[in-house]
């Protein structure tokens, strides 16, 4: 049986795990408005870091890193855990640590998801997050006038669940943390044991009760608005200050299920003999940028720059400031030494116990981004965010042994294209499929991009600094390499699979324009020409009009061939390059709007 060296000391751990916590909104990172007296106490409890970074995304992808302490994004999209993978909670159980899981994350038993809750000892899941398929109701639900482009089956479904969670102690937050917070009083006077309480909120749909909304009193007279779609904020300023307001109100309910957690842990005394870490997959745009939401924009400082606090028994430190770069990765080797279990060699982040007590640094540089998106590093200071190098995105291909995504397998037909490809040095001698794969166009649309976040924390202007790019090109490629990412990762960006990076490879001011226009904020509908159909008239509107159809394909080749129009009727045109930019920016807008103008 595993131990460490406290000597005769029991060895316990807890993890309490949000998902879309913005660190902006917490008051130990400098927020001032939010009500979150429990992330004050515990920051006066534990060591606050200040340079954590997510690594792979978004949410499944981020928990594989939770699980194997290595990137995943270079290799496969959103998937469950791999037959050759190392599980944290896997490996604890082989030395004698007794894991427990509780959460609501509604990911964890759907495909692409089905393998990681069942590595740990024990584990309890709680229905009725984000259109959770729980409740089987044929009729329709009552669903208020809303700011909702997309009403698709999800938000039908997280409607009917409203239904059920009309009582704060029913929602499965709160269920959460009771089962975890049972588990503590089940278990505080024993040994070896790792707990993980685990809530997908303050994730989107912002849904809570009144209390918490009634921190925040504020003027606002439109339709329902707590479930922003990921696309550009085209709402009116009152709008954009009301969903932070609602995001805020969970958060609001989260600092007060995480207070009871630190109750606990005050009530038991196990703060002598406890481990205590608590953190985040990623963060949200609310507004910022011009965005709302993830995945589409690049990985921008508000969704990837990370809160984390540890509380290290051993060390002693609490109420102090630790700034060495830190990442998600870190924190399954972090658990496994804690426990004295030998991290796998596969393993590629770092025990944070000296970084916690002394901030002793574990890397110079972190990669981050999605599969097919955006390549990313930091140094902590710097970010440099690496585009596919051409328009198409390609060659991309998923290596896995697991065909799933996120809901559902990988299709026959893409089946039929894959091919049995070498072991990477991670997957234990196994060999692995490989899927051709499209993943997402627009990186291309966004251009690659350079930031100081000492000089422009809020990543307002990008830069054009050769020499510090092909510094940043340096530190992605020797990291890329380190991961064993796939050839066709390099190809796609760019970059030599081996040997050294040059000027030639440098993309930043090579796209710079093509940044630039995708960076501009859309036109306001007041600026758009009026007519007798213009932007503001349905797709359907548009496309039962031979004349208005013809002057869109001459303004924007293409344009209407795209297959994501069959769902979208409802929607105007400047909707459209709300939710699709890489389909139609704000310059092509402006183009389709003076065609349909001519329109007789």
């Amino acid at each position: 049986m595993a131990g460490n060296d406290r000597s005769g000391q029991p060895t316990r751990a807890i993890l309490v795990f949000f998902d879309t916590l913005n660190r902006r909104f917490l008051p130990p990172y400098g927020n001032d408005w939010v009500h979150a007296p429990n992330f004050r106490r515990l920051a006066e409890r534990s060591a606050t870091f200040g340079n954590c970074y997510g690594g792979s995304m978004p949410c499944i992808p981020a928990r594989r890193e939770l699980h194997t302490g290595r990137y995943n994004f270079l290799h496969r999209s959103w998937g469950p855990l791999e037959p050759f993978d190392d599980s944290m909670p896997r490996l604890l159980g082989e030395h004698g640590i007794h894991s427990h899981l509780a959460t609501d994350h509604q990911h964890y038993v759907e495909d692409g998801g089905a393998t990681y809750h069942t590595r740990y000892s024990t584990w309890e899941f709680f229905r009725g997050q984000e259109g959770d398929p729980w409740k089987g109701q044929l009729a329709e639900p009552d669903i208020p006038e809303a700011a909702r482009l997309q009403r698709n089956a999800l938000w039908r479904q997280d409607w009917i669940n409203r239904g059920h969670l009309e009582r704060e102690e029913d929602h499965p937050q709160s269920r959460t943390f009771e089962a975890g917070l049972d588990f503590i009083e089940t278990n505080h006077a024993q040994e070896n044991w790792f707990l993980q309480i685990e809530t997908f909120d303050p994730h989107e749909p912002f849904y809570t009760y009144k209390q918490y909304k009634d921190l925040y009193p504020h003027a606002y007279d439109g339709p329902h608005l707590d479930w922003p779609e990921y696309k550009r904020t085209t709402e009116r300023p009152q709008a954009v200050e009301h969903v932070r307001y609602e995001y805020a109100a969970l958060l609001s309910m989260c600092d007060g299920s995480l207070g009871r957690v630190l109750d606990a842990m005050d009530a038991h005394g196990m703060w002598d003999d406890t481990m205590l870490i608590v953190g985040t997959d990623h963060g949200f745009l609310l507004g910022e940028h011009g965005w709302w939401g993830k995945n589409i924009q690049p990985w921008y400082d508000e969704n990837i720059h990370t809160p984390l606090f540890v509380w290290d028994p051993r060390t002693g430190v609490r109420g102090e400031r630790r700034d060495s770069l830190v990442q998600t990765i870190d924190l399954a080797p972090t658990l496994l030494e804690y426990f004295g279990v030998d991290r796998p060699p596969d393993m590629q982040g770092a025990p944070l116990r000296e970084t916690t007590a002394s901030d002793a640094p574990v890397r110079e540089a972190a990669l981050f981004g999605s599969f097919g998106g955006h390549v990313n590093v930091t140094d902590g200071r710097y970010v440099y965010m690496r585009a596919s190098a051409s328009a198409d995105n390609a060659p991309l291909y998923e290596y896995t042994l697991m065909p799933t995504r996120m809901r559902g397998h990988v299709s026959a037909k893409e089946l039929c294209e894959a091919e049995l490809d070498a072991p990477f040095s991670f997957t234990k001698d196994c060999p692995v499929l490989r899927i051709p794969a499209h993943g997402q166009r627009n990186t291309h649309h966004h251009g690659s991009l350079l930031f100081d976040l000492e000089a422009d924390p809020r990543q307002e202007t990008p830069l054009l600094d050769d020499e510090l790019e092909l510094r940043m090109a340096r530190l992605m490629a020797a990291l890329m390499r380190a991961n064993d990412a796939p050839a066709d990762q390099f190809q796609r960006l760019g970059l030599p699979v081996a040997g050294e990076i040059g000027r030639e490879h440098l993309l930043v001011r090579v796209q710079h324009e093509a940044a630039e226009r995708a960076a501009a904020a859309l036109p306001a509908e007041d600026e758009l020409p009026q007519g007798r159909i213009d932007p503001r008239s349905p797709l359907s509107t548009l496309l039962a009009e031979p004349a208005a159809a013809a002057a869109i394909e001459k303004a924007v080749p293409g344009l209407l061939s795209n297959p994501r129009l069959a769902t979208l009727g409802h929607i105007t045109l400047r909707d459209l390059a709300a939710l699709a930019p890489a389909v139609l920016d704000a310059a092509r807008l402006r183009t389709v709007a003076a065609a349909l103008a001519a329109v007789p």
